[in-house]
């Protein structure tokens, strides 16, 4: 065996992963044709903690776009508050 001198010798660089921005995912509500924007907007307020303004304007990307991510983060956050929108009738994803 030769001296570690003489071998080629090579480096690997360790690239640092943000294991918590890995984990996140987000919490996505969908449009549909019965439930009003006042009632979707208290939803936001009420189970994402979401400001009045930040409800209101997710409740419109919803109604133009068909669905908006309203909430990121792990699963394990995310999935009371998904239950709790599907329980007042609203559709709602973790992705």
């Amino acid at each position: 065996m030769k001296p570690v001198a003489d071998q080629d010798v090579e480096v690997l660089e360790i690239e640092e992963i943000d294991i918590d921005a890995l984990l996140e995912q987000r919490l996505i509500v969908l449009n549909d044709d019965f439930n009003t924007f006042d009632f979707v907007i208290e939803t936001l307020i009420k189970v994402c903690e979401h400001t009045p303004e930040q409800a209101e304007q997710c409740t419109i990307i919803i109604h133009h776009k068909g669905k908006c991510a309203v909430k990121q983060g792990r699963y394990d956050d995310l999935l009371p508050m998904r239950n709790a929108i599907t329980e007042r009738g609203i559709g709602a994803v973790i992705d």
